[in-house]
């Protein structure tokens, strides 16, 4: 009698890490979508206050006196929003949540720039080029860098880059998986990183100068605060996906044979650059050039009209605080430059109706916005966030985690989040409100370890 297919096929032990995977996946299918986490979230935390409220909890504002924000006694109290007044305040304020949150009006209006440089083709061409002109020897380093800074058009490296970069290693005659892993891995792994900035930027500084705010009402956070980081990432991340494709991806893959591809991912399918094409981009180049210089005449002299009205300095200037406006220039007049220069851009009609396209993909976004907006509103009034930022920093304190450690740690926790809320605005939404403060009371501190400052008066 043989065996039964079952006792045939002996399936291989799982390790401790693929049954961590396991978990961390069975988690994140739990979660419910970050629209419906951001309106259970708005739940919780009415009831929440209601029942902190009732008990009357408070701590000790660790601010000094004077301080903008600081209540006359001292004290912060937890507000309930379960009640007549907190009700007449969420009625009155629904909309106006929504249309103040920072992060929605900066990311439409970037989006509206970079909404007419793809649709004229100018960003694909770009990609393209890159990777198509680059040596064999540099084409892992190139791929994966392309991927990287593709995240300034939002999903384009998904849709050009990754099945390019498969046909353009099988061309090599190395394994287009690997191409496909290198590309991928710039994509995702590096979404954020980039040498300039994009429409992440202008979304997650809203979210943590609202955050900032709860400690310090007058704090701000420009789009650029995060660029020094994000720049010094781009050329890491870089290094580290060609580093781990050629030495850990590729030889797994084993020896690649062309004639194991299923179709023809030959050189003519690789979608190489017409002269017409080249042409657009040394002309969308060009463009870019005297938007840059003009740009410059405004800030570089001394006198710049962009500078700080009264200090003379960058930091603080109009320039800085408009820069979402500078995002939709850069990529606007470019764009439209090279689709004019192609044909894709004809007149003013394919202009709009690029950036109508772009809006039309936005609704998603927008009723995340609206939710988690309701979310740091209702965690503002109710300062929650103060009360576990002051509680937070206390208990770091007292373990004495500060300085990199710190920051290491939280590196660590919100990779862990990201497995599971993959979005970077609603995980940012989720873990600003809460973090950031204790942070800020952190740095603030420089003395020695308080006792937790929690009171209730019931």
């Amino acid at each position: 009698m043989h065996p039964s297919a079952s006792q045939q096929i002996q399936q291989p032990k799982k390790t401790r890490f693929t049954r961590f995977l396991d978990t961390v996946e069975w988690l994140g299918n739990l979660l419910p979508h970050p629209i419906t986490l951001f309106a259970l979230f708005c739940l919780a935390i009415l009831i929440t206050s209601g029942i902190a409220g009732y008990f009357g909890v408070s701590v000790i504002d660790p601010r000094p006196e004077g301080a903008p924000g600081r209540a006359a006694d001292g004290m912060i109290h937890v507000v309930s929003l379960l009640n007549a007044e907190g009700l007449q305040k969420i009625v009155a304020h629904l909309v106006t949540n929504f249309t103040g949150f920072a992060p929605l009006g900066t990311v439409l209006v970037a989006m509206l720039g970079v909404a007419i440089a793809e649709h004229s083709g100018m960003l694909s061409s770009a990609m393209r080029g890159l990777v198509m002109g680059a040596s064999k020897r540099m084409v892992t380093l190139v791929v994966v860098f392309a991927g990287i800074v593709s995240n300034t058009a939002s999903e384009l490296g998904y849709v050009v880059l990754v099945p390019l970069a498969a046909m353009l290693f099988h061309s090599l005659g190395r394994h287009p998986l690997a191409g496909l892993a290198a590309a991928f891995a710039g994509v995702s792994g590096g979404y954020s990183a980039n040498l300039l900035l994009g429409t992440v930027d202008p979304l997650l500084s809203g979210i943590t100068q609202t955050a900032a705010q709860m400690i310090d009402p007058t704090y701000t956070v420009g789009p650029e605060a995060n660029w020094y980081f994000m720049f010094a990432s781009t050329f890491a991340i870089t290094f580290m996906g060609a580093l781990v494709t050629e030495k850990i991806v590729e030889p797994k893959l084993g020896k690649y044979s062309a004639e194991e591809a299923s179709v023809d991912l030959g050189q003519d399918k690789l979608g190489s650059l017409t002269d017409l094409e080249k042409k657009g981009l040394k002309a969308a180049g060009f463009a870019a050039l005297i938007v840059s210089a003009l740009l410059a005449l405004t800030i570089v002299p001394e006198n710049g009209i962009l500078r700080h009205p009264d200090t003379g300095l960058v930091a603080g200037s109009p320039f800085l605080k408009g820069i979402v406006a500078f995002i939709f220039v850069f990529f606007a007049i470019p764009g439209f430059v090279y689709g004019k220069v192609v044909g894709t851009m004809k007149n003013d009609r394919d202009v709009i109706d690029a950036m109508a396209k772009s809006m039309s993909s936005m609704g998603m976004y927008i009723v995340l916005v609206f939710f988690a907006a309701q979310f740091v509103a209702f965690f503002k009034w109710t300062n929650f966030g103060q009360v576990f930022a002051v509680g937070g920093a206390d208990f770091l304190q007292s373990i004495g985690l500060t300085g990199p450690a710190l920051f290491f740690a939280f590196i660590l926790m919100c990779g862990f989040i990201n497995l599971m809320i993959g979005s970077a605005s609603a995980q940012w939404a989720v873990t600003a409100p809460i973090f950031v403060p204790m942070l800020m009371l952190v740095a603030m501190r420089r003395k020695p370890f308080r006792r937790p400052t929690v009171s209730v008066t019931r």
